[in-house]
């Protein structure tokens, strides 16, 4: 990866995030690599959306986040807009996103510039609709708490009239989830679809393929669907149901109303998380949730985080344990 610019995501309410992008800044001017500051929250201005916040950035090779998950989903959607990279740096509890701690963001940084850093790319959702999405006035009360000012609605793609069977194509992505819930309390949200993008069993990030998941479902039918990545869903809002909010990501991006329907699919842009080394999801699901931590489990006897033989693979595992060495 050619490293010419730099872009930073800060958790500006963290003294150890803001710290950190000071490391940033500083590394960068010491390698002549140009580093500014993007999706910056001010009170009464309006957030952008990607493609936006990129080019006023002037089109970073590398997005640094520095926070957590959700700090990492706000330049993740600014990375994948233009195919720069993404660094995670975690500056509070473990993270599934997160890459490396503060004590590792130089060395990071310096295997960006080397190219010895991995680049992981993870599969990414996209939307069409029966029309582009929208915000309704008024709707800043439901985004008081812990929200962040709001996103805009995803941009529409020029259509032409071939298209208006295949609905609306919108500039968004998706790493994480596509959430479809009720906007008000009072009324239930009816939808003619499987489920919803949240909730759902824990899946390899390696795995390319879309979970969808009932949250509360009003019907008999709540299990989980695992469908290939080639596949799609559509979500329909049936004529008697209230309104309907569509989230990406955690950030609400539009209300549907009854007889409007979106269809979340495979993005074609990969989003590339940059590692240090290849990532351990399975170590991070155990540290995260103290899988084998619990007192019952204790008191069983001492069980080995993993157990990793030193000897090569027998020739009948070897086409899965081939992997490259860990980084240095």
């Amino acid at each position: 990866m050619t490293l010419q610019r730099i872009g930073i995501v800060v958790h500006e309410g963290k003294a150890a995030a803001r710290t950190a992008a000071r490391t940033v800044h500083d590394w960068a001017a010491e390698h002549g690599v140009s580093a500014v500051n993007v999706d910056v929250w001010h009170d009464g201005v309006e957030r952008r959306n990607a493609r936006d916040e990129a080019a006023e950035a002037g089109y970073p090779d590398l997005i640094v986040t520095i926070g957590g998950d959700g700090t990492f989903l706000r330049g993740a959607r600014i990375a994948a807009a233009t195919d720069a990279g993404v660094l995670g740096v975690d500056v509070g509890r473990l993270g599934f996103l997160t890459e490396v701690g503060v004590d590792d963001l130089t060395r990071a940084l310096d295997a960006v510039r080397n190219e010895t850093a991995i680049i992981e790319e993870r599969l990414t959702l996209s939307l069409r609709a029966s029309r582009g999405l929208d915000i309704p006035a008024g709707i800043d009360g439901l985004l008081r708490f812990g929200r962040g000012p709001k996103l805009p609605p995803p941009p529409v793609h020029a259509s032409t009239p071939a298209d208006v069977g295949w609905g609306v194509g919108m500039d968004v992505m998706a790493l994480n989830d596509v959430v479809f819930e009720k906007l008000a309390r009072d009324r239930q949200a009816s939808l003619a679809a499987y489920s919803f993008s949240a909730g759902g069993p824990v899946l390899s990030p390696r795995l390319e393929a879309i979970v969808f998941t009932p949250v509360a479902p009003h019907m008999i039918f709540d299990r989980s669907l695992v469908l290939a990545a080639d596949e799609a869903v559509g979500v329909r809002v049936l004529t008697h149901s209230g309104q309907v909010a569509v989230s990406v990501d955690g950030q609400l991006r539009g209300v549907i109303d009854p007889g409007d329907w979106v269809a979340v699919y495979a993005g074609r842009r990969r989003a590339r998380l940059v590692r240090l080394r290849p990532s351990d999801f399975f170590e991070r699901l155990r540290s995260r949730f103290q899988l084998a931590d619990a007192a019952a489990a204790a008191a069983d006897g001492d069980v080995p985080m993993e157990y990793r033989p030193d000897t090569p693979p027998p020739a009948e595992l070897r086409h899965l344990y081939m992997a490259p060495p860990l980084a240095e």
